[in-house]
């Protein structure tokens, strides 16, 4: 039997694995981006279901329900598992967002955001310059390979029409979604700390030199704390985002053992 005649007496499985690999396109980063054309993404999900059909109908031997209502659960199930590795890889990038945001409020930054072309939204200028950098780190670091290596995985730990829903899987989300403050702040604590003492020291020099306009001596004196703090912790930020990726692949297995 050659893979058309495999695919064609098994197009429902395939279907299925086709919608567990296209929700991992719908939310993880760098393949979720929106300046990614649907098409792209759709193309992609297609070519990476075929690789993978022969190989998960071999080892799995499937049978697709037979009922219509048994078939769109299964699709939903499938979409769901794709989806929840999508949604741990990205709780990263929320962190990383998040200590953006931090930074731009305490620099003075807090007005000014830019359209990100990856979300669609609106972020703060650092926030959104410290996403891009992530995201140019995670490619660089082959991050999109764990992504891809956590999909190859899933079937193994999950395998087709296997996901079961376990209560302790929306205990595991809320603590990857709490983990977003602890991290940003992680990230965000040497600006942060800087500026601290850069308005304690104004606050001093305030009460001694009361002739003295404190707001505009300031806002200049914190942004320039903060671009300088910024930039010299920059290459620790760096190997920072290594030892998160790294813990992303790891939340990842955690998520798809509780479907188990």
């Amino acid at each position: 039997m050659d893979f058309y005649e495999l695919l064609q007496g098994h197009a429902a499985v395939f279907l299925l694995l086709l919608t567990r690999v296209g929700g991992i396109f719908m939310l993880s980063p760098f393949f979720g981006s929106l300046n990614i054309p649907v098409y792209f993404r759709a193309a992609t999900s297609f070519a990476f279901a075929l690789v993978l059909f022969p190989v998960v109908d071999n080892f799995q031997g499937i049978t697709a329900p037979d009922t219509l209502l048994g078939y769109i659960g299964a699709v939903l199930a499938e979409l769901f598992v794709g989806w929840l590795i999508g949604l741990v890889a990205y709780i990263s990038f929320a962190a990383i967002t998040f200590a953006g945001k931090v930074m731009d409020m305490q620099a003075g930054f807090a007005v000014v955001n830019v359209m990100d072309p990856t979300s669609g939204q609106q972020m703060p200028l650092i926030g959104s310059f410290l996403y891009n950098l992530g995201i140019i780190v995670f490619v660089v670091t082959n991050g999109h390979h764990m992504i891809i290596s956590a999909l190859f995985e899933s079937f193994k730990l999950v395998p087709l029409l296997g996901a079961e829903l376990n209560l302790s899987l929306p205990l595991i989300i809320a603590r990857f979604t709490t983990g977003i403050f602890f991290t940003g702040m992680k990230i965000a604590m040497p600006v942060t700390f800087a500026i601290l003492l850069t308005n304690v020291g104004l606050g001093i020099l305030a009460r001694t030199m009361p002739q003295m306009n404190i707001f505009v001596v300031g806002i200049p004196m914190q942004l320039t704390v903060g671009m300088l703090i910024l930039t010299m912790v920059l290459p620790f930020y760096v190997l920072f985002l290594d030892v998160l990726f790294n813990e992303m692949y790891g939340n990842i297995t955690i998520a798809l053992e509780a479907l188990r």
